[in-house]
């Protein structure tokens, strides 16, 4: 994974802070010293959880979850919109709109309802209707695209959430924390550390140090999209078999066909016996029981000319 040294996040700006009177008490372990009346940030510190949330981002990646990546404020959308995308992840730059995470099923029903509008387009079911109808249309598709087009890809709830200003973000926040999904976040001196599970104490006003942060964070999910894509060619490798393989398998199916025969041959010789020996048993029975029958009824006469 790509490690960021602290020369590239000072160049950066990374370690400027909020006004010591805006500071929020709990990010004091990741505050070096005051300047000015700013806060500055330990940057040992940034690039250890740097690595740290890498580690974690890069994990999820391979596991084949997506990341959906939130950052609503003009300096971080573009920056936001380029490295998620460059990664084939989802993100919001846009408004974040309400129960997008709680709320699922609803969200999933608006994206569809952009696919049909475009199917709709394509089969011709779109010019069949009026002309202010197709204007309706249009701008509905445009709204839908405009909020909801970069999450089209992301058919169930995001694996991760990774969020630049989480004061900025905070109904996302609460959204992740009410369905246990774990959240990353640059964190500056003005918020809360406690509402994230992974932080990064760092700048998040300058687009400077926003672009250096998810730098790093778009290469472990890059790396983490590399490794689950060699692990599934390793394994498509394997289940190709090769002519050996196939050999052997084929010996050993033509053995089992032996064995199996050869069980069914004993098997129904063993039954053809024990029916022929059950026959036979039955035959000598009768015949045994009729001599018993004539014995009975010619001893009384053979008894009745004897006394005579």
């Amino acid at each position: 994974m790509q490690k960021v040294e602290v020369k590239d996040l000072l160049e950066a700006g990374v370690h400027f802070g909020h006004l010591t009177r805006k500071w929020d008490p709990n990010m004091a372990p990741y505050i070096y010293m005051e300047r000015n009346g700013i806060h500055i940030i330990n940057l040992y510190k940034t690039q250890a959880k740097i690595e740290e949330t890498s580690e974690a981002l890069h994990k999820i990646a391979a596991s084949g979850k997506k990341i959906l990546f939130v950052a609503t404020k003009k300096q971080a959308k573009d920056i936001v919109a380029e490295k998620a995308g460059n990664v084939n992840m989802p993100y919001i730059t846009e408004r974040w709109p309400g129960g997008m995470l709680t709320n699922f099923v609803t969200i999933r029903k608006a994206v569809k309802k952009m696919a049909m509008i475009d199917r709709m387009k394509k089969d011709g079911t779109f010019n069949s209707l009026s002309k202010k109808e197709r204007l309706q249309v249009d701008r509905q598709r445009a709204k839908l695209e405009k909020n909801l087009g970069s999450i089209s890809d992301m058919t169930r709830l995001p694996g991760a959430l990774f969020v630049v200003d989480i004061k900025r973000e905070h109904i996302a926040i609460k959204e992740a924390q009410k369905l246990n999904i774990p959240i990353f976040a640059m964190v500056d001196t003005n918020s809360d550390p406690r509402e994230v599970d992974y932080l990064i104490p760092s700048n998040d006003d300058a687009s400077k140090s926003i672009d250096c942060i998810m730098s790093a964070v778009a290469a472990a999910v890059a790396d983490g999209l590399a490794e689950r894509k060699s692990e599934k060619a390793e394994k498509d490798a394997k289940s190709e078999k090769s002519p050996e393989a196939e050999k052997e398998v084929k010996t050993e199916a033509a053995v089992e066909a032996a064995v199996e025969a050869t069980v069914e041959a004993t098997v129904e010789a063993v039954v053809e016996t024990t029916v022929e020996a059950k026959a036979e048993t039955k035959v000598e029975a009768k015949v045994e029981a009729k001599a018993e029958k004539k014995t009975e009824v010619v001893a009384p006469v053979v008894a009745a000319n004897e006394e005579e």
